[in-house]
Protein backbone atom coordinates (compact mmCIF):
# COMPACT_ATOMS: atom_id res chain seq x y z
CA UNK A 1 0.00 0.00 0.00
CA UNK A 2 1.53 3.64 -0.51
CA UNK A 3 -0.99 5.88 1.48
CA UNK A 4 0.48 7.76 3.99
CA UNK A 5 -1.18 7.67 7.32
CA UNK A 6 -0.28 9.17 11.49
CA UNK A 7 0.83 6.20 13.18
CA UNK A 8 -1.24 6.86 16.68
CA UNK A 9 0.94 5.62 18.89
CA UNK A 10 4.18 7.77 17.83
CA UNK A 11 2.23 10.02 15.98
CA UNK A 12 4.67 10.26 13.02
CA UNK A 13 3.83 10.06 9.75
CA UNK A 14 4.42 6.94 7.84
CA UNK A 15 6.08 6.31 4.57
CA UNK A 16 2.68 4.64 3.26
CA UNK A 17 4.40 1.41 3.14
CA UNK A 18 3.48 -1.86 5.24
CA UNK A 19 4.50 -5.46 5.69
CA UNK A 20 2.72 -8.02 7.55
CA UNK A 21 0.50 -5.36 9.68
CA UNK A 22 4.72 -3.46 10.15
CA UNK A 23 4.26 0.15 9.25
CA UNK A 24 6.98 1.98 8.05
CA UNK A 25 7.40 5.60 10.22
CA UNK A 26 8.98 8.30 7.96
CA UNK A 27 11.17 9.66 11.03
CA UNK A 28 13.35 12.58 9.80
CA UNK A 29 17.39 12.55 10.76
CA UNK A 30 18.60 14.01 13.19
CA UNK A 31 19.64 17.90 12.59
CA UNK A 32 23.21 17.51 13.49
CA UNK A 33 23.57 14.22 11.81
CA UNK A 34 22.65 15.92 8.91
CA UNK A 35 24.93 18.94 9.20
CA UNK A 36 27.41 16.75 9.81
CA UNK A 37 26.21 15.04 6.65
CA UNK A 38 26.24 18.26 4.55
CA UNK A 39 29.36 19.41 6.34
CA UNK A 40 31.44 16.46 5.14
CA UNK A 41 30.22 17.10 1.11
CA UNK A 42 31.27 20.81 1.57
CA UNK A 43 34.74 19.26 2.78
CA UNK A 44 35.10 17.18 0.39
CA UNK A 45 34.76 19.68 -2.61
CA UNK A 46 36.87 22.16 -0.62
CA UNK A 47 39.58 18.86 -0.25
CA UNK A 48 39.24 18.14 -4.42
CA UNK A 49 39.87 22.18 -5.16
CA UNK A 50 43.09 22.52 -2.91
CA UNK A 51 44.48 19.10 -3.36
CA UNK A 52 45.37 17.09 -6.19
CA UNK A 53 42.06 14.63 -7.05
CA UNK A 54 40.31 15.17 -10.42
CA UNK A 55 41.81 12.47 -12.81
CA UNK A 56 42.54 13.46 -16.33
CA UNK A 57 43.12 12.01 -19.66
CA UNK A 58 46.80 12.56 -18.92
CA UNK A 59 47.30 13.60 -15.79
CA UNK A 60 45.31 15.51 -12.98
CA UNK A 61 43.97 18.38 -11.21
CA UNK A 62 46.71 19.87 -9.22
CA UNK A 63 44.89 21.87 -6.54
CA UNK A 64 45.25 25.32 -5.82
CA UNK A 65 47.98 24.46 -2.90
CA UNK A 66 50.42 22.68 -5.03
CA UNK A 67 50.62 20.16 -2.83
CA UNK A 68 52.43 16.63 -4.43
CA UNK A 69 53.52 13.74 -2.71
CA UNK A 70 56.08 12.99 -4.76
CA UNK A 71 57.63 16.86 -3.96
CA UNK A 72 57.11 15.78 -0.07
CA UNK A 73 58.78 12.82 -0.77
CA UNK A 74 61.83 14.05 -2.33
CA UNK A 75 62.01 16.51 0.23
CA UNK A 76 62.21 13.93 2.85
CA UNK A 77 64.70 12.09 0.96
CA UNK A 78 67.08 14.86 0.31
CA UNK A 79 66.84 15.64 4.43
CA UNK A 80 67.33 12.33 4.89
CA UNK A 81 70.63 12.31 2.35
CA UNK A 82 71.64 15.78 4.31
CA UNK A 83 71.68 13.77 7.49
CA UNK A 84 73.91 11.17 6.14
CA UNK A 85 76.12 13.16 4.06
CA UNK A 86 79.10 13.33 7.32
CA UNK A 87 79.17 9.56 6.91
CA UNK A 88 78.14 9.18 3.41
CA UNK A 89 81.58 11.17 2.67
CA UNK A 90 83.99 9.14 5.37
CA UNK A 91 82.52 5.70 3.58
CA UNK A 92 83.85 7.21 0.19
CA UNK A 93 87.39 8.39 2.12
CA UNK A 94 87.99 5.83 4.18
CA UNK A 95 90.08 2.30 3.27
CA UNK A 96 87.55 -0.25 2.90
CA UNK A 97 89.35 -2.79 5.64
CA UNK A 98 89.84 0.55 8.28
CA UNK A 99 86.15 0.76 7.64
CA UNK A 100 85.65 -2.22 9.56
CA UNK A 101 88.20 -0.49 12.86
CA UNK A 102 85.20 1.38 13.40
CA UNK A 103 82.44 -0.02 15.23
CA UNK A 104 79.74 3.13 14.28
CA UNK A 105 81.06 3.55 10.34
CA UNK A 106 80.95 -0.30 10.19
CA UNK A 107 77.30 -0.17 11.28
CA UNK A 108 75.92 2.52 9.20
CA UNK A 109 78.13 0.80 6.15
CA UNK A 110 76.62 -2.10 6.87
CA UNK A 111 73.06 -0.62 6.87
CA UNK A 112 73.48 1.16 3.57
CA UNK A 113 74.46 -1.71 2.33
CA UNK A 114 71.97 -4.07 3.01
CA UNK A 115 69.56 -1.78 1.56
CA UNK A 116 72.04 -1.77 -1.52
CA UNK A 117 72.09 -5.54 -1.80
CA UNK A 118 68.19 -5.42 -2.05
CA UNK A 119 68.05 -3.39 -4.72
CA UNK A 120 71.16 -4.22 -6.85
CA UNK A 121 71.85 -7.60 -6.24
CA UNK A 122 69.13 -10.07 -4.55
CA UNK A 123 67.86 -10.83 -8.15
CA UNK A 124 70.58 -12.43 -9.00
CA UNK A 125 72.46 -13.97 -5.41
CA UNK A 126 68.67 -14.19 -3.06
CA UNK A 127 67.61 -11.86 -0.97
CA UNK A 128 69.29 -13.91 2.06
CA UNK A 129 72.70 -14.06 -0.56
CA UNK A 130 72.50 -17.82 -0.87
CA UNK A 131 73.18 -17.63 -4.79
CA UNK A 132 71.30 -20.05 -6.85
CA UNK A 133 73.09 -22.22 -9.96
CA UNK A 134 75.18 -19.89 -11.61
CA UNK A 135 75.39 -17.69 -8.59
CA UNK A 136 77.73 -17.85 -6.08
CA UNK A 137 76.30 -18.32 -2.20
CA UNK A 138 77.72 -15.28 -0.01
CA UNK A 139 77.55 -17.10 2.79
CA UNK A 140 80.20 -19.49 3.08
CA UNK A 141 83.78 -19.79 2.95
CA UNK A 142 84.22 -20.46 -0.71
CA UNK A 143 85.42 -17.41 -2.73
CA UNK A 144 85.81 -17.63 -6.62
CA UNK A 145 87.50 -14.47 -6.57
CA UNK A 146 88.69 -14.37 -2.55
CA UNK A 147 86.93 -13.43 0.34
CA UNK A 148 88.72 -10.38 2.41
CA UNK A 149 87.81 -7.13 2.11
CA UNK A 150 89.51 -5.74 -0.30
CA UNK A 151 89.21 -9.05 -2.61
CA UNK A 152 85.25 -8.17 -2.37
CA UNK A 153 85.42 -4.69 -2.80
CA UNK A 154 87.50 -4.72 -6.08
CA UNK A 155 85.30 -7.53 -7.58
CA UNK A 156 82.33 -5.40 -6.93
CA UNK A 157 83.95 -2.02 -8.28
CA UNK A 158 85.23 -3.84 -11.44
CA UNK A 159 82.59 -6.86 -11.63
CA UNK A 160 83.61 -10.13 -13.61
CA UNK A 161 84.18 -10.32 -17.07
CA UNK A 162 82.62 -6.90 -17.34
CA UNK A 163 81.99 -5.26 -20.98
CA UNK A 164 83.08 -1.38 -20.09
CA UNK A 165 85.29 -2.12 -17.35
CA UNK A 166 88.88 -2.99 -18.62
CA UNK A 167 90.08 -3.68 -14.89
CA UNK A 168 87.66 -5.97 -14.17
CA UNK A 169 88.25 -9.85 -13.07
CA UNK A 170 88.58 -12.06 -15.94
CA UNK A 171 89.14 -15.39 -16.88
CA UNK A 172 87.85 -17.69 -19.17
CA UNK A 173 87.80 -21.49 -18.91
CA UNK A 174 88.83 -23.61 -22.34
CA UNK A 175 86.43 -25.20 -24.57
CA UNK A 176 88.36 -28.81 -24.19
CA UNK A 177 86.36 -30.61 -26.73
CA UNK A 178 84.92 -27.77 -29.04
CA UNK A 179 88.60 -26.60 -29.39
CA UNK A 180 89.80 -30.11 -29.58
CA UNK A 181 92.09 -29.84 -26.85
CA UNK A 182 91.24 -32.91 -25.07
CA UNK A 183 89.55 -35.96 -26.88
CA UNK A 184 86.21 -37.27 -25.39
CA UNK A 185 88.02 -39.89 -23.73
CA UNK A 186 90.31 -37.89 -22.45
CA UNK A 187 87.12 -35.78 -21.02
CA UNK A 188 85.63 -38.68 -19.71
CA UNK A 189 88.64 -39.89 -17.94
CA UNK A 190 89.57 -36.06 -16.39
CA UNK A 191 85.72 -36.00 -15.59
CA UNK A 192 86.10 -38.76 -13.07
CA UNK A 193 88.98 -37.93 -11.53
CA UNK A 194 87.77 -34.38 -10.72
CA UNK A 195 84.56 -36.04 -9.30
CA UNK A 196 86.96 -38.10 -6.79
CA UNK A 197 88.18 -34.87 -5.43
CA UNK A 198 84.85 -34.36 -3.90
CA UNK A 199 83.42 -37.90 -3.69
CA UNK A 200 80.72 -38.26 -6.39
CA UNK A 201 79.43 -40.67 -7.92
CA UNK A 202 81.29 -42.29 -10.49
CA UNK A 203 84.56 -40.54 -9.70
CA UNK A 204 87.21 -42.29 -10.12
CA UNK A 205 90.98 -41.23 -9.57
CA UNK A 206 93.39 -42.43 -11.37
CA UNK A 207 97.29 -41.56 -12.83
CA UNK A 208 95.83 -40.54 -16.01
CA UNK A 209 92.76 -38.63 -15.10
CA UNK A 210 95.56 -36.77 -12.55
CA UNK A 211 98.25 -36.23 -15.22
CA UNK A 212 95.34 -35.10 -17.94
CA UNK A 213 94.62 -32.43 -14.87
CA UNK A 214 97.81 -31.08 -14.07
CA UNK A 215 98.59 -30.25 -17.53
CA UNK A 216 95.29 -28.42 -17.99
CA UNK A 217 93.42 -27.60 -14.86
CA UNK A 218 95.83 -26.96 -12.37
CA UNK A 219 96.98 -24.11 -13.66
CA UNK A 220 93.58 -22.39 -12.40
CA UNK A 221 92.66 -25.08 -10.25
CA UNK A 222 95.70 -26.25 -8.72
CA UNK A 223 97.58 -29.27 -8.19
CA UNK A 224 95.34 -30.03 -4.98
CA UNK A 225 92.35 -28.98 -6.55
CA UNK A 226 92.02 -26.01 -3.98
CA UNK A 227 90.96 -23.47 -6.68
CA UNK A 228 93.66 -20.46 -6.99
CA UNK A 229 91.88 -17.11 -6.28
CA UNK A 230 94.52 -14.83 -7.95
CA UNK A 231 93.32 -16.78 -11.16
CA UNK A 232 89.43 -16.80 -10.36
CA UNK A 233 89.60 -20.53 -10.48
CA UNK A 234 87.25 -22.17 -8.13
CA UNK A 235 88.23 -24.96 -5.69
CA UNK A 236 87.10 -28.35 -7.29
CA UNK A 237 87.51 -30.79 -3.38
CA UNK A 238 85.12 -28.83 -1.34
CA UNK A 239 81.27 -30.46 -2.90
CA UNK A 240 80.64 -26.86 -4.03
CA UNK A 241 79.44 -26.38 -7.46
CA UNK A 242 78.80 -23.47 -8.88
CA UNK A 243 76.19 -24.36 -11.60
CA UNK A 244 75.05 -27.68 -9.47
CA UNK A 245 74.88 -26.15 -5.70
CA UNK A 246 76.19 -29.02 -3.35
CA UNK A 247 75.27 -31.72 -5.07
CA UNK A 248 77.23 -31.92 -8.38
CA UNK A 249 77.57 -34.77 -10.92
CA UNK A 250 79.64 -36.66 -13.26
CA UNK A 251 77.48 -35.45 -16.37
CA UNK A 252 77.61 -31.93 -14.73
CA UNK A 253 81.57 -31.96 -14.95
CA UNK A 254 81.48 -33.21 -18.47
CA UNK A 255 79.09 -30.59 -19.41
CA UNK A 256 81.58 -28.13 -17.92
CA UNK A 257 84.51 -29.52 -19.86
CA UNK A 258 83.02 -29.76 -22.74
CA UNK A 259 81.34 -26.17 -23.46
CA UNK A 260 82.48 -24.01 -20.25
CA UNK A 261 79.37 -21.62 -19.02
CA UNK A 262 80.67 -18.34 -18.02
CA UNK A 263 78.74 -15.89 -16.01
CA UNK A 264 79.14 -12.03 -16.03
CA UNK A 265 78.73 -9.78 -12.92
CA UNK A 266 78.62 -5.87 -13.44
CA UNK A 267 81.31 -3.43 -12.67
CA UNK A 268 79.10 -1.72 -9.63
CA UNK A 269 82.08 1.00 -9.09
CA UNK A 270 80.70 3.41 -11.99
CA UNK A 271 77.14 2.74 -11.56
CA UNK A 272 77.30 3.79 -8.16
CA UNK A 273 80.09 5.24 -6.71
CA UNK A 274 82.78 4.64 -3.74
CA UNK A 275 81.35 4.98 -1.02
CA UNK A 276 77.89 2.53 -1.96
CA UNK A 277 80.00 0.08 -3.36
CA UNK A 278 82.30 0.05 -0.24
CA UNK A 279 79.08 0.02 1.47
CA UNK A 280 77.86 -3.34 -0.34
CA UNK A 281 81.69 -4.63 0.55
CA UNK A 282 81.56 -4.45 4.35
CA UNK A 283 77.35 -5.98 4.27
CA UNK A 284 78.72 -8.58 2.18
CA UNK A 285 81.55 -9.55 4.22
CA UNK A 286 79.89 -9.52 7.01
CA UNK A 287 77.11 -12.32 5.77
CA UNK A 288 79.36 -15.16 7.66
CA UNK A 289 81.78 -16.00 4.82
CA UNK A 290 83.99 -13.21 4.86
CA UNK A 291 87.59 -14.13 5.30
Amino acid sequence: MTDKQIDDLTGTETTGHEWDGIKELNTPLPRWWLWTFYGTILFAIGYTIAYPAWPLISSATTGVLGYSSRAELDKDLALAKAAQGDLVAKVAETPVADILKDEDLTRFARAGGKSLFKVYCSQCHGTGAAGAPGYPNLNDDEWIWGGSIEQIHQTLMHGVRSPTDPDTRYNIMPNFAADGILTPEQIDTVAKQVASYSGIEGGVATPEGQQIFIENCAACHGENAAGLVDMGGPSLNDKVWLYEGTQGSLEGIKAQLAAPRHGVMPAWGARLGEAAVKELAVYVHGLGGGQ
